[in-house]
């Protein structure tokens, strides 16, 4: 009796890890095959190359980041698209013109700042 117990524990830990280390595994696959990254806790890889490898300004990196035009983000912000070129242009934003391209990038203010 005490044999037959000593093994059902052993299977049930053998398959709760087994399951475990599956669901880790299928998370990270995810990771990987989507390239998922949480913009509200950090800059992808790619806007920072943006930024440093083609001299762009952080708001103009992360717009071809999401794939969208100048001509959405105006149109999100209520301005001319020739109006939010000048604003990629800038190296320094206001603190209002921030927070509006953030909010139109989907995006927390402060990752424009860098």
């Amino acid at each position: 009796m005490l044999e037959c117990q000593l093994w059902l524990s052993i299977l049930i830990i053998y398959i709760f890890t087994k399951t475990y280390i599956m669901l880790i595994l299928r998370l990270i696959i995810k990771i990987i095959m989507n390239k998922t990254i949480d913009i509200e806790t950090g800059v992808p890889s790619e806007v920072v190359n943006l930024v440093f490898d083609n001299n762009y300004s952080p708001a103009q990196a992360w717009r071809e980041y999401l794939k969208l035009s100048q001509v959405e983000v105006a149109n999100k912000i209520g301005i001319s698209q020739s109006a939010y070129s000048q604003y990629e242009k800038s190296q320094k934003l206001r603190k209002a013109t921030r927070i509006k391209i953030a909010e139109a990038l989907q995006i927390k203010p402060e990752l424009l700042d860098f």
